[in-house]
């Protein structure tokens, strides 16, 4: 339980330092919402508490690459990160029992649980989760159809 709640305020961190405006303006950029270049994120030169790498390029392996190599890289990383999600989710129907050709012969158990949930009954001493647990997301989406 721990575990997520730091993984959550890490994101949280995260996404204050990537969507404030001040800090944006500070490192020479715009928000995406108001003309600046979407996935730019600002560097940590600017936080409280130093952070010695930023997440582009943290030991300046593209410093002097020219343009065609980089955008090479990049088309390169956009397409093993949609190989690895349908891999993911390949897996993950495999594993909640769905014949998922060339996966459903390997010998992995099944998962019982909610794969989607975040929190489990286990979480419930969060704030919020157990009222979370207790609502029918069917019941939901069909109060929104009226």
């Amino acid at each position: 339980m721990a575990s997520k709640v730091q993984i959550l305020l890490f994101i949280g961190l995260l996404e204050f330092w990537g969507e404030s405006s001040g800090i944006l303006e500070n490192d020479g950029l715009k928000h995406y919402m108001r003309g600046g270049v979407p996935g730019k994120y600002p560097s940590f030169d600017l936080m409280p508490h130093p952070v010695p790498f930023n997440l582009y390029d943290p030991f300046r392996y593209n410093a002097g690459a020219s343009r065609e190599k980089l955008d090479k890289s990049l088309l390169a990383e956009i397409n093993n990160g949609r190989a690895a999600q349908l891999g993911i989710m390949g897996l993950l129907s495999a594993a909640k029992g769905l014949n998922v050709p060339g996966l459903s012969s390997l010998p992995h158990p099944t998962y019982a649980g909610e794969i989607m949930a975040p929190f489990s009954a286990s979480d419930k001493a969060l704030p919020y989760v157990e009222s979370m647990l207790n609502v029918d997301p069917l019941a939901v989406v069909a109060g929104l159809k009226r």
